[in-house]
């Protein structure tokens, strides 16, 4: 089972060198600084230790036997001794993690906002004798390990070797066995040497049995995933969607026209999952930290980014063709993971299996698939670099091209966005009005100026920039300063069209490649090459989805550049005085920081004197419940996620929320309203305007 998946394996030499860095570093694990030494530390003493199991299998016959040349080299003994205890200390650690964290469904942290964050435990859903069998494995085999390099001191007692030099940190177990005799102490060796192997050998055949067992095989999977992951460089599958791939080719428009009607497009089976994606569900070592971090799973909603993953591996592994097909769902599913969907509501009636099954609305309810907001927090905490937002957005791509399928809202907007080039089908000729109260003139190409190349930057105002009364100030504020700080710069006006990340990721790929496919054009045409983007979901799309259809240009966020003309004098803000002034707290936006990594600009525009951060910041941001599609259709499970955004704003004290995005803005002021609060939402362009305003006053 298991389709193409293009790229995925070469080039081989940075792939061997990015992977190598990142299993060594660890740099995958973030936030958890004890549990990445732990974790390295067992990591490490896996394969060190692995010449011990040799030993052992000699030691049956002969109690001293050490490897030749290097088995009393001081160096190596040191090694295997400091690896054996930092096994045993990490093992011990990460077990007391696991048990303090516990499994319960409500014993997440409760947040200063009074929001309990996560709802529940990472390792709710996680299948726990799994885990606790490897805990077991890992502590017996270094502890036997230990005794066996205890008792060799003691079996070795009065040769050259039986020194501190040899044994450092052992030595004082093998005292203890001072008195026996050399043949009794043979024998601890021996049935030492014996527990070890049925503790190793065990381990091999338990995996073996249950190969869905992502706890344990992640040891050896991990490190093809981690090599076969997207980005060579190293960064998480973040920014740019996936192409959708018919017959292993890149969906493009002119392939629409030749195709025949009978391709299967997107993830309807578990057939239709790439060998990649597969990968990624059999990898997954059900730590949580995607689950931890959903904001879809902590307002209450089915989707768990964990539970999804071994949803899908556990109907893999019960469809393929070497196994045994199940015929139950209790069957089909490992341990904790059944009872974790149920009770969630992240499971259909019982599904049917095999490697042709559909996998929706059973294996996958449209609950949890619609829930998903793309914040790509599950790919940005995953340690073992799994990219679930493939496999969602995979699912559907197929429920909308080929089922048509979606919740109903998203017609609408897909409408809206064919016919009339926005989400909300408004009239393009509108799309300057933001512009009217200001008291110069908006440049249009192909209006007042010929070409892109007149100014220094296009200004791609996007669709909420031009019809959201509440984005249009920000539109205004951005236009403002550009002109204060004597950078030129024109617009497309009724030109410009939806960039169509809405369309994109809810599954409308064709759509997408339409709307892009006119864009680019356009923007080819009028010469464009350097932009300035207020959005960041039109940011992220331009600068990392559209070189890949032909249009590759020098993309900017407003944060950004406003942060340069501030740093080179050409924008003075003034901070308001000390009775005026406003705790400010800022919202980081999904698609501008997590998948773009774009977090200090906004920041430093800012100033530090007046911000306060939420507890979720930075890449542990929450989403403001806007990406996905989801600012255009209701998701009436559980509880609001800008709900719970605003609630972490409020508990700061912070007056005003900071935002640099037109969705963000428009959730946060819907989660502002909903909670009755005396809070205001601005983007970050509308308070340097502000500063630059007060600073003219002063001035004059």
């Amino acid at each position: 089972m298991g389709t193409v998946a293009p790229g995925r394996l070469t080039p081989v030499g940075p792939r061997l060198w990015m992977t190598m860095k990142e299993i060594l570093s660890h740099s995958a694990f973030k936030n958890r600084a004890w549990i990445r030494v732990a974790h390295w530390c067992v990591m490490i003493s896996f394969p060190v230790l692995f010449f011990t199991l040799v030993t052992a299998f000699n030691q049956l016959a002969d109690p001293a036997w050490a490897f030749p040349i290097i088995g009393h080299w001081a160096p190596w003994e040191w090694l295997i001794e400091i690896f054996a205890w930092a096994g045993l200390i990490g093992g011990l650690y990460l077990t007391w993690v696991r048990t303090r964290t516990g499994r319960a469904k409500n014993s997440g942290e409760t947040l200063e906002s009074g929001d309990e964050f996560p709802r529940t435990s990472r390792f709710y859903g996680s299948i726990n004798w799994q885990a606790r069998y490897v805990e077991f494995t890992i502590v017996g085999v270094v502890v036997c390990v230990l005794l066996i390099r205890g008792a060799e001191y003691a079996y070795l007692a009065g040769a050259e070797y039986a020194t501190l030099v040899h044994f450092p940190t052992t030595a004082w177990i093998g005292g203890l066995l001072t008195g026996l005799s050399q043949g009794t102490i043979g024998w601890i060796i021996t049935i030492l040497a014996i527990i070890k192997l049925v503790l190793s050998l065990s381990w091999l055949v338990v995996i073996g049995l249950v190969p869905s067992m992502g706890v344990a095989w992640h040891r050896f999977l991990a490190l093809i995933n981690v090599y076969a992951k997207t980005n060579v460089d190293g960064s998480k599958a973040l920014g740019p969607l996936p192409d959708l791939l018919v017959d292993g080719k890149p969906l493009r428009l002119d392939m629409i026209e030749e195709m025949e009607g009978d391709e299967r497009l997107g993830i309807e089976t578990i057939s239709d999952i790439s060998w990649k994606g597969l990968l990624d569900t059999a990898t997954c070592t059900e730590c949580g930290r995607c689950q931890d971090l959903c904001p879809a799973w902590n307002s209450a909603k089915p989707l768990s980014p964990k539970l999804l993953v071994t949803a899908l591996r556990d109907h893999a592994f019960a469809s393929a063709p070497f196994a045994k097909a199940a015929v139950s769902m209790e069957e089909a599913h490992s341990g904790d993971v059944l009872g974790a969907l149920m009770e969630s509501g992240a499971i259909g009636s019982d599904p049917e299996r095999g490697p042709n099954a559909p996998l929706m609305p059973n294996v996958v309810t449209p609950d949890v698939l619609w829930a998903c907001t793309m914040c790509g927090a599950c790919v940005d905490q995953c340690p073992v670099d799994i990219e679930h937002l493939d496999l969602v957005v995979g699912l559907r791509r197929h429920q909308t091209l080929m089922e048509s399928t979606f919740p109903a809202e998203l017609g609408k907007m897909f409408t809206g966005m064919e016919n009339k080039g926005n989400p909300w089908g408004l009239n393009p000729r509108k799309r300057l009005d933001w512009a009217k109260k200001l008291d110069f003139d908006v440049p249009q190409v192909g209006v007042d100026v010929e070409s892109a190349d007149e100014v220094d930057y296009l200004f791609w105002v996007g669709c909420a920039g031009a019809y959201d009364d509440r984005a249009k100030k920000t539109s205004a504020a951005v236009a403002e300063l550009l002109h204060t700080a004597g950078v030129s710069f024109a617009v497309l006006g009724d030109g410009e069209s939806c960039t169509g990340d809405p369309a994109r990721r809810a599954g409308n790929e064709v759509l997408f490649q339409m709307l892009a496919a006119q864009n680019i054009e356009t923007l080819n045409e009028v010469g464009a090459k350097r932009i300035v983007v207020s959005c960041a979901h039109c940011f992220n799309t331009i600068a990392k989805e559209y070189p890949d259809l032909g249009g590759t240009y020098e993309v900017v966020h407003h944060t950004q550049l406003l942060n340069r003309l501030v740093r080179e004098g050409k924008l003075t803000p003034v901070p308001p005085s000390e009775e005026d002034r406003k705790k400010i707290t800022y919202h980081d936006p999904c698609f501008l920081g997590r998948h773009n990594k774009v977090y200090n600009a906004p920041r430093e525009l800012l100033g530090d004197k007046d911000v306060v951060e939420m507890e979720l910041n930075h890449e542990r941001a929450m989403c403001c419940g806007a990406g996905g599609a989801h600012a255009f259709f209701e998701d009436k499970n559980g509880t609001s996620v800008s709900g719970m955004r605003t609630r972490q704003a409020m508990a700061t004290g912070a007056e005003v929320i900071a935002t640099a995005c037109p969705f963000c803005t428009t959730m946060l002021n819907d989660g502002v309203r909903g909670e009755a609060a005396e809070i205001e939402v601005k983007d970050v362009s509308v308070l340097l305007l502000e500063g630059v305003k007060r600073g003219q006053a002063r001035s004059e």
